[in-house]
Order: structure tokens, then sequence, then C-alpha cells
């Protein structure tokens, strides 16, 4: 008897044994589940990250777009392209002062007759436009920014040296003159690009539009041909006629002239338009 109730004790514990074997097992299983469960999570985030990734190539791609679009449409931009994309080095010839266009145009003859075209390729005389009142009249004049200077770009030899040297007006190259330093490009830019701008400006205005990329250039003075401050004038025209004054300040704009009249031994200032005073 004592046999038989022995017996089903061990049983039991080989019973338990046996449950506890198989519970890391089942806990495994869970895991499994759990991660399986938890994958198509990672999938639908990964599907949203690649949604998102042609929209924002697409932004980059159109916002390259504009920023080419804009460079192309500014003339500043465009000419230093080109201003770098050139051959050869620039160089400043200096000339006599009023010979600077004559200067060029002989320099382009002797470029002909010298066969010196492949090393000899661009000569500009900087210039603006600015107002002036001559006459009464006012008019746009063209005036030489440096005045008794040329630019030229040319790859520099012995012979090209020569032939720009030897023409007619040029006393020579600014700086050694056997071996002139060329101008940096950051020179010659703040030297050409004004006259770039300017230009830009002018035709932006007759058209109606704002200039492209935003550039503006300082409004520049009116010029005045006929008179200037300290001048000496005779009064021709109102109370003050056949009286000397002295131009102290001069109003382009209006066309007005602030100027000391002496009366009766003392000196008045008055104000006179240009069609009242000549110079004496």
């Amino acid at each position: 008897m004592v046999t038989e109730q022995f017996e089903p004790a061990e049983t039991d514990l080989e019973t338990v044994d046996v449950l506890d074997e198989e519970t890391p097992q089942d806990a495994d299983e869970a895991t499994d589940v759990v991660e399986d469960d938890a994958a198509p999570a990672d999938d639908a985030d990964d599907a949203d990250d690649a949604d998102d990734a042609p929209v924002d190539e697409v932004d980059a791609a159109d916002e390259a777009d504009d920023a080419d679009d804009a460079e192309a449409d500014d003339p500043l931009e465009a000419f230093r392209r080109e201003l770098w994309a050139k051959p050869g080095d620039w160089f400043v010839v200096h000339t006599y002062s009023g010979m600077e266009n004559r200067v060029k145009q002989n320099l382009e003859n002797r470029i002909i007759s010298l066969n010196m075209e492949d090393y000899i390729h661009e000569i500009v005389v900087p210039t603006e436009e600015v107002a002036e009142i001559k006459n009464g009249q006012r008019k746009m004049v063209k005036r030489t920014v440096l005045p008794g200077y040329v630019l030229v770009r040319m790859d520099l030899t012995d012979e090209s040296w020569s032939a720009v040297r030897h023409t007619p007006s040029v006393t020579g190259f600014v700086g050694n003159s056997h071996q002139p330093v060329p101008l940096t490009m950051t020179e010659v830019e703040d030297m050409l690009a004004p006259a770039v701008v300017a230009r830009a400006e002018a035709e932006a205005v007759a058209a109606g539009t704002a200039p492209a990329g935003g550039t503006v250039t300082a409004k520049k003075p009116i010029e005045v041909a006929d008179f200037s401050t300290g001048d000496s004038v005779m009064v021709v025209d109102g109370p003050f006629a056949t009286l000397h004054a002295t131009i102290t300040e001069i109003n382009p704009e209006s066309q007005r002239v602030k100027a000391l009249v002496e009366i009766f031994g003392r000196e008045t200032p008055v104000e006179l338009s240009f069609s009242q005073i000549q110079r004496v």
C-alpha cells in the first residue's frame, strides 16, 4: 500500500518539470508573435519615408531650377560668367588724355595688319552715361571712366607687347613697362560691371520692369557744363540785371543757382535761374 501511494507523487513531479521546460518555449513563441505584429508597422514607416523622398527631391530640383533662372536673368551674374570664361589676361595701357578711343581704333587696325588676332583679343575703353546740362539743354552724354587708360585683354608675348606698345598715342603699360602685371579678375569686374548694370537698368526702365537680380546703382548727379561753384557771372535778367555775382551752389535738377550779389557794398545771397546768368 505504501508503494502505490508514493508512485503517483513522482509522476506529479515529472509533470511539473515538463511544464517548466515548456514555458520558455511558449515565451519565445509569444515574442515571435509580437515581433511579427510589429514588422508591418516598420514596413509602413519605411513606406512613408519612401513616399516623402521623391517629394524632397522634387522640391530640391525646383529650387535649383529657380536659382538657375535667377542667375540667367541677372545680367551682372551672366557678365561675370562670360568674363571669367574668356581667354587671356587683362592689362592697363596708358594713353594720351582724350585719345582713348583713337588708341582703341588704331590698335584694332594693327591687330589685323600684324596678324595678332590669336594673341590680342579685346580692347575696352570703360565709359558711363551721365546727364549734362549745357546751354540750358539737358542731355545724356557718354564719358570715359578712366581718362588716359585703355584695357586690353591679351596673351602677353614679345610680339603682342610690341604691337600694343608701339600703337600711336600709347605711352606704355601700367606697371613694369616690359613685364606688365595683369589685373585681377576682381579689378576687371569693378571697372566694367557698372556699365553692365547701368545698361540693364536702362533696358528695364524702358520695358517698364524691375531690374533683374535686384541690383540698383546709385543715381549719378547731373553735371552742369556751363557753370561751376565759385564762378563769377553776370546777371542778365531780372531785378539784379547788370550786376556781377559769384556762384555758391548749383541745383542741376531745378536748373537754378545760389549766388552772392553785391548790393550797396554788401554781398547779398540770391537765387537765380540758369537763363538769368552768363559766365563772364
